[in-house]
C-alpha cells in the first residue's frame, strides 16, 4: 500500500499547516527538506482544498486521506449522498462499486451493517482506512468484483447499491447501461434475488426511455439538481412496490421547491398552449429539460409554449414560483448592432439561445458581447420566426 505508507504523522501535521498555501508553491518552498513525501502532502493540500465546498465534514477531518483528481471528480457531494440516503435504513446494505467511499458512507448511517467493494487495489486501501475511522467495527470490506462477490454472499441485504463505471476502453464516454462496469443489465435477476431494493446511479447523459427500456421494472427515476446543474440520476427499484406506476422525480437540492413528480404518461398526454411572448419569458430547470416534461410543465403552470421545439414559455402575468428561471420581458430587439448597442451600452449581457438560428457562443461572438450585468439576450425562435429579447431576471 504504498499510498497508505506515504502518510506519516509529519506529513498530516505539514498539510494541516499549509491548508491554505498554494500547493505549486510548497511544493517548490520545501522540495528536499522535509523527512516524508512532500508530493504525497501537496497532493493532500490539493485535493482538500479542491473538495472542502464538495466534502466539508471530510475534509474538517485531519486522519481521513484523499485519492487522486480522477476519482475526487467522480465521488458524489455529501449533498447528494445525504439526499439518496434519504428514507434509505435497514439491517444491511452493500455498495458494488464503492470508489471514495462518500455514498457508501452517507447510504449506510442508517444501516446496522455496511458491505464495501472496490476492485482498484490504492482506492480500497484509501477508502478501508478512511471508513474504519469513520464508523469503526462497523463495515465488512471486499477488495475485488462486487457482482462475483455478491453471487456467493449469503446474508440478506436490504438495499444494494451500484454506480456503474461509464468509461469504456479509450476513456470514451458510455450511456448506455449495458455497457458500463459492472453490467446491472445482465446481473439484474442476481441483484433482484439478493435484497429487497436496488439504487442505481447512472450517468446524467442517459436517455430515461433508453433506462426504462434496459431495466423495465425500475419503477422511480430521479433527477437530482444542485443549483440548476443535473448532477445525478438515479433509478430505484423496490420488491415491495411491484404494482406501483413509474414515475420520475426532479428534485434541487437547493431552494424551497417541491419536486416535480409526474408519470410518463402525463407527459404523454398533456397539450401545449402555443402563443408570442409576453410580459415574461420562462426557462425550465435544468432537471425539467432533462426530465423532457416538456407540455407537462407548461400545462400545470398555464404557460404558453413559444414553439414546439423551443423550450421556453411565456405568460403575461408573474407566474408563481415554479422549477425554473422567470424573466421580465424589456423589449424585443432586432438583430442590429446599433439596437443592442443602446440596450447594452456597457457591452454586457447574459446570453440564451433556445432553439434559434445561433448559439449562445456565437451570438455573443456576432455582436461583441460578454457575460455579466444584469441585463439578459434571449433569442428563441416563436411561431413567427427568430426573436430576440432584452430581458431582467425576476425569478
Amino acid at each position: 500500500m504504498p499510498y497508505l505508507d506515504a502518510a506519516t504523522p509529519e506529513s498530516a501535521q505539514f498539510v494541516q499547516d499549509h491548508l491554505h498555501d498554494a500547493p505549486e508553491r510548497v511544493l517548490f518552498k520545501y522540495q528536499g527538506k522535509v523527512p516524508f513525501d512532500l508530493k504525497f502532502a501537496v497532493q493532500q493540500i490539493s485535493a482538500r482544498q479542491k473538495v472542502a465546498k464538495k466534502l466539508p465534514s471530510w475534509t474538517a477531518r485531519p486522519d481521513l486521506l484523499f485519492p487522486p483528481s480522477i476519482n475526487l471528480e467522480q465521488s458524489s457531494s455529501e449533498e447528494t449522498a445525504t439526499f439518496k440516503a434519504k428514507n434509505e435504513t435497514g439491517q444491511r446494505m452493500i455498495d458494488l462499486t464503492g470508489g471514495f467511499g462518500v455514498d457508501f458512507y452517507q447510504l449506510s448511517v442508517a444501516f446496522a451493517e455496511g458491505v464495501y467493494c472496490e476492485r482498484q487495489p490504492d482506492l480500497f486501501a484509501l477508502a478501508q482506512h478512511n471508513l474504519s475511522l469513520l464508523s469503526p467495527g462497523k463495515f465488512t470490506f471486499h477488495n475485488g468484483d462486487g457482482l462475483a462477490y455478491l453471487a456467493e454472499y449469503n446474508q440478506p441485504l436490504d438495499l444494494i447499491y451500484a454506480d456503474p463505471a461509464r468509461r469504456g476502453t479509450g476513456n470514451q464516454k458510455l450511456f448506455k447501461l449495458r455497457d458500463c462496469e459492472p453490467d446491472v443489465v445482465s446481473a439484474w435477476p442476481l441483484l433482484k434475488s439478493k435484497t429487497q431494493r436496488i439504487l442505481l446511479k447512472v450517468s446524467p447523459m442517459l436517455d430515461l426511455a433508453q433506462a426504462w427500456a434496459e431495466l423495465p421494472e425500475v419503477q422511480q427515476i430521479q433527477i437530482v439538481s444542485v443549483k440548476n446543474e443535473v448532477k445525478e440520476v438515479l433509478l430505484r427499484w423496490n420488491s415491495q412496490k411491484s404494482t406501483a406506476p413509474k414515475t420520475v422525480e426532479v428534485v434541487e437540492l437547493e431552494g424551497d421547491l417541491a419536486p416535480f413528480c409526474f408519470e410518463p404518461w402525463e407527459e404523454t398526454q398533456a397539450e401545449s398552449s402555443y402563443g408570442e411572448v409576453g410580459a415574461y419569458l420562462i426557462e425550465p430547470s435544468a432537471g425539467l429539460l432533462k426530465a423532457g416534461a416538456f407540455k407537462l410543465f407548461g400545462a400545470r403552470y398555464g404557460l404558453k409554449k413559444l414553439a414546439q421545439h423551443s423550450h421556453l414559455y411565456s405568460s403575461d402575468v408573474l407566474p408563481e414560483p415554479l422549477p425554473g428561471r422567470i424573466f421580465e420581458v424589456v423589449r424585443e430587439l432586432a438583430p442590429r448592432k446599433q439596437e443592442l448597442l443602446e440596450a447594452f451600452p456597457e457591452g454586457k449581457a447574459n446570453v440564451i439561445c433556445r432553439n434559434y438560428s445561433l448559439g449562445a457562443a456565437e451570438l455573443k461572438k456576432k455582436w461583441g458581447l460578454k457575460d455579466g450585468g444584469s441585463d439578459y439576450l434571449i433569442g428563441t425562435q416563436t411561431e413567427r420566426g427568430y426573436k430576440l429579447f432584452w430581458c431582467k431576471r425576476c425569478a
